[in-house]
């Protein structure tokens, strides 16, 4: 009689096979320590609807993606995260990616950018465009984005304290170029809770923080209708350690906050969550990864039809850029590392990406070169163009292994969603630590595995060479800083101080009162006004956090 049930299989010609030869291991987990089966059918799906759980591509719950013809129709825009030193060079780099087929930008600052600090301010000594590019004013954004049309590429710009600044700086530029704000696409990253809990890059307490996020939704309402108002980012909190369905929680449970803060603000959810966006990482457990996205894709749905009522079907939908996974890339045998980025990227399209970007082989050395950023590129267009991966919409779908997988990260997410819940919501959980402390625990076991070859990282600690080539990597010119702060000077040497003086005051009295603060930043950055005064006069009235989230 063949064999008809799992049950049958395991008992038998398996039971017979292991008995004879063991596995390699006693036992299989994925990287969030889930068992892992031998084989999975239709048994594991017990309970299991494809009509309601599954769908198709475009429909509620978004399981398969949240367009009918996903790649189909269009490829994911391929992003290169990228940005340092000066304006001028990372213009180059821009125009460079561009050229090189790179169909959207992806704006990274550097630390005295991201914290509102100008490169003359004593606070920015030595770390002028170093991890990259230093913005102080318009002039900085002009140089920036010389040669680029904005109404014709998008721009993701990673920013998160300062982000209403940057994106007046952006709207001012477009309207420089002649292109109305209306017509302007792309993202700011806007998500300060994960900075509390993961990256550190905060200055203001939470309660301006959140009202400064509000202020950009009901503004890009009204005037920038194509901006992604926020993109909440799961990616930080993965890098730090945390595990496939924590970084679910922690991102929707952070998600869930904002709504509530837009909503609280006076806005109708269905106004401004179909502006919403995510951000994922993707690291090397391929099958883990993929499902991951589209439980996450599911479990918003839900969130957002059920808890919050949103009635527009983009309210609803989850839409995530994805960056490969930093903390997997090794300074060991860096080449390796474009394998692991390729396995990544994989997953990524698999799972469903807006956008992607594939990191560089040397960025566990230095800021990527040329060359290493133009592999990472071509890596996507491989996929792209060549793998045949893209001509289907969500070819894993129906897998016995990423259906169950998918389920177990759904149902895992939202056990920790409903303990935050109970804490109070994000930003009260974090104040209790909770995510920080769950962060904290899943790399300490994760680290020691890798420290005890439980998990092997090739090149790291196994299949170790014993003499390695040094790479070539870019090195940022030290003058930087003082060509920035040269600029700076002659920049307030031509302005009308008084109009200077007008808008940091009006910003002021606004950030004391309840006035929208972005319309003002817009017109105070075409006053030539700075990034670091108006932080600076941001945090007279607001104060800074200097100390953690957390008690």
């Amino acid at each position: 009689m063949p064999i008809t049930t799992k049950r049958e299989w395991l008992q038998g010609p398996y039971a017979k096979a292991i008995q004879r030869a063991p596995e390699r291991q006693p036992s299989f987990e994925t990287t969030g320590r889930m068992p892992i089966e031998p084989i999975y059918t239709q048994d594991d799906l017990e309970g299991w609807d494809p009509v309601t759980q599954l769908g198709f591509p475009g429909e509620f719950p978004f399981t398969r993606g949240i367009q009918p013809t996903m790649y189909r129709g269009r490829f994911w825009t391929m992003r290169q995260y990228a940005g340092f030193g000066t304006a001028e060079e990372s213009n180059q780099r821009y125009r460079y990616l561009l050229a090189q087929g790179q169909t959207g930008l992806s704006v990274a600052f550097d630390l005295p950018t991201q914290i509102g600090y100008d490169s003359d301010d004593p606070m920015a000594a030595g770390e002028v465009g170093k991890v990259g590019v230093a913005i102080d004013s318009i002039e900085d954004m002009l140089t920036l984005f010389d040669g680029i049309p904005l109404d014709k590429v998008t721009t993701s710009m990673t920013i998160n304290a300062t982000a209403a600044i940057l994106l007046a700086l952006y709207v001012a530029v477009g309207k420089q170029q002649g292109v109305s704000p209306d017509k302007l696409g792309g993202t700011v990253q806007n998500d300060i809770l994960k900075e509390y809990i993961a990256r550190g890059t905060y200055i203001y307490p939470p309660k301006p923080s959140m009202r400064l996020i509000t202020d950009i939704f009901a503004y890009c309402k009204d005037h920038v209708p194509q901006w992604n108002t926020i993109s909440i980012s799961g990616y930080h909190m993965r890098e730090a350690g945390c595990t496939a369905a924590q970084e679910i929680a922690f991102t929707l449970a952070n998600g869930i906050a904002y709504v509530e803060a837009a909503i609280g603000a006076g806005l109708d959810v269905d106004d401004f969550a179909g502006r919403l966006s995510f951000f994922f990482a993707c690291h090397n457990n391929f099958l883990e990864e993929v499902a991951k996205f589209r439980a996450a894709r599911r479990l918003w749905a839900h969130i957002m039809r059920d808890r919050f009522e949103a009635k527009n079907p983009r309210s609803q939908m989850l839409r995530f850029h994805t960056q490969t996974g930093g903390a997997t890339l090794t300074a060991q045998q860096p080449e390796n590392n474009i394998v692991r980025t390729t396995v990544q990227a994989l997953a990524a399209v698999l799972g469903g990406t807006q956008s992607l970007h594939t990191n560089s082989m040397d960025e566990a050395l230095a800021l990527p070169t040329e060359k290493a950023v133009q592999i990472a590129l071509r890596t996507q267009q491989i996929l792209a163009y060549e793998s045949g991966v893209a001509d289907v919409v969500d070819p894993l779908g129906g897998s016995y292994f990423v259906e169950d997988l998918t389920n177990r990260l759904e149902a895992e997410a939202r056990d920790y969603i409903a303990a935050i819940d109970s804490m109070g919501g994000a930003l009260a959980a974090i104040e209790q630590g909770f995510q920080q402390k769950e962060i904290q625990e899943a790399a300490y076991r994760y680290q020691m595995q890798v420290e005890n070859k439980e998990r092997i990282i090739v090149g790291v600690n196994d299949f170790v060479v014993a003499e390695e080539e040094k790479p070539e990597i870019l090195r940022v010119d030290p003058a930087i800083g003082q060509r920035q702060v040269e600029k700076l000077r002659k920049l307030r040497a031509t302005r009308d101080s008084a109009a200077v003086e007008h808008m940091l005051c009006r910003i002021e009295e606004a950030a004391r009162g309840t006035e929208n603060l972005v319309p003002l930043m817009v017109e105070a950055v075409e006053n030539r006004v700075t990034l670091g005064e108006i932080s600076h006069r941001l945090r007279k009235v607001w104060g800074e956090q200097r100390e953690p989230v957390f008690i």
